[in-house]
């Protein structure tokens, strides 16, 4: 106790080091000398402590260094996306469009003629022009400059330059430097320094302190029961995996069980299976992740047989086909799945006479471009109901009560179009008084359900379980999602 001032061991031993030079400024590494301390945040904590009670001030300075980031060090190696592409373009007779994004990958192009648009590069009947090369490449040896410069202290970097590379992804990243002094106050110098020695404290009363009889002499540190307490935290489930348990649940609840399978398919049960065309978009590489290893899987003969006829002529079912030639070797390719559909039409053909009501929420591939609304991993909601008398009329209702056990009562369904379903839908719920669109749906072929031996009716459905996480939780950017905002995931509510 120092004149009526209760203070812990380290705040003495801290007061008692700077009376020593009582008018001076104490630096975080004089103070940790003197109190022969390792761990600067004792330091720290009983600098804060004795601010607290009035008997220091705390100076606290800020200085800002800026360091290249990930990009920034690719830069620095390989040089700026815009300066690389305006080189191409300087080194062309002919640098038309088609050729820069030949030589640039996709990600690249797009971004880079954007840049050097911003530098008055104009696009004229095909090819690039610029009006001012000289300033175009003064600009860019100031930007090359500039990273190569790094790190350096904010303050010494041009204002222009820091703002155009702080606009830019992972360009440069700002670090933040602290430094704090400490300072006896007046009232401080003026306490007496009597009491500063350090004395055993205790914080709790347990069966042994009393049994030893120590207690005697120590010193009971108190406490300001008015304070506020700090709020527990607690674990909990990420939001994701909350809404796929709530989804869980209420498919449980309608009576389906769930199904869970493989990433690693086959296009043929992938897309082939599920009467999508060979020359299908969708099977271009920039959006199916197709594998090295394995390249391919060996598929039952007599089963790519029945595609093959389906496909180039309908086979048995009155269906025409889609005509051309139908390669096994691409039935075989093995990918990453691109739907979680190629797994229900499996567990139909392993079971074709057993009706059945099966859903799955897991995920799905795609070579998508990562921005607010895409993903290249993402879940879908898949589900299928296959019976006898299987109807369009149980499919809307199943629909329907789903969303509504999830909040949205108002369902609408419009004429769509898939190549597996016929008829086909898209369902659309109403949110804050507009349609949004959140899934497929439809009754299967006779040129997906024949080729299996499937006779009943096949309703299905599916949907992007991020979408509705957007919708549930109030989103605009899909990558929140997937953030580690510790802060974010606290305040989410419970689903």
């Amino acid at each position: 106790m120092t004149d009526g001032v209760e203070l812990t061991n380290p705040e003495r031993r801290m007061r008692r080091s700077m009376l020593v030079a009582p008018s001076e400024v104490h630096t975080r590494d004089r103070i940790m000398d003197a109190c022969d301390w390792n761990d600067q945040a004792v330091a720290v904590g009983a600098g804060q402590g004795l601010c607290d009670k009035g008997v220091v001030e705390i100076q606290e300075t800020v200085r800002r260094t800026i360091h290249p980031g990930q990009e920034g060090h690719n830069a620095i190696a390989n040089g700026l996306l815009e300066a690389r592409l305006w080189s191409w373009i300087s080194s062309q007779d002919e640098p038309t469009m088609a050729k820069l994004q030949a030589k640039f990958e996709r990600h690249e192009a797009g971004p880079g003629v954007g840049l050097l648009k911003k530098l008055g590069v104009q696009r004229d009947s095909g090819s690039f022009v610029c009006d001012d090369p000289s300033m175009l490449k003064s600009e860019l040896q100031a930007r090359n400059m500039f990273l190569a410069s790094l790190p350096a202290d904010e303050e010494d970097l041009s204002e222009r330059l820091l703002s155009h590379f702080k606009g830019r992804k992972e360009l440069i990243e700002v670090v933040e430097h602290r430094s704090r002094t400490w300072k006896l106050t007046e009232a401080g110098k003026a306490m007496s320094s009597d009491g500063l020695d350090e004395r055993k404290q205790i914080s709790e009363i347990t069966p042994e302190l009393l049994q030893s009889g120590d207690w005697k002499d120590a010193e009971f540190r108190s406490f300001d029961v008015t304070l506020e307490s700090a709020t527990p935290r607690t674990g909990r489930s990420h939001p994701m995996q909350e809404l796929i348990e709530r989804i869980r649940r209420i498919f449980l609840e309608m009576g389906f069980s769930e199904l869970v399978d493989d990433y690693v398919q086959t296009a043929g049960w992938n897309m082939d299976a599920l009467f999508i065309p060979q020359d299908h978009p969708a099977r271009e590489m920039q959006d199916t992740f197709y594998l090295d290893s394995p390249a391919s899987i060996e598929l039952d003969p007599e089963l790519v047989q029945k595609w093959k006829d389906i496909h180039e002529h309908g086979g048995e079912t009155g269906s025409r086909g889609w005509s051309g030639s139908f390669s096994e070797d691409v039935s075989k390719r093995g990918l990453l799945r691109t739907h979680t559909t190629v797994n229900t039409i499996q567990h139909l053909a392993n079971n074709p006479n057993e009706p059945c009501r099966v859903f799955s929420v897991d995920r799905v591939f795609r070579k998508e471009a990562i921005d607010s609304t895409h993903l290249p991993e993402f879940h879908q909601i898949e589900g299928i109901i296959m019976e006898p008398g299987a109807n369009l009329q149980m499919l809307v209702t199943t629909l329907k009560t789903f969303y509504a056990k999830m909040g949205y009562p108002e369902v609408r369904v419009r004429p769509a179009y898939f190549p597996y379903t016929e008829p086909s839908l898209e369902i659309e719920v109403k949110w804050k008084g507009k349609w949004l669109e959140l899934g497929g749906a439809g009754i299967f072929r006779p040129e997906v359900t024949e080729p299996l031996g499937i006779s009943s009716p096949v309703c299905a459905w599916g949907m992007g379980l991020e979408r509705l996480a957007m919708l549930v939780l109030g989103l605009d950017d899909i990558r929140q999602l997937y953030i580690s905002d510790l802060e974010w995931l606290r305040n989410q509510p419970l689903l």
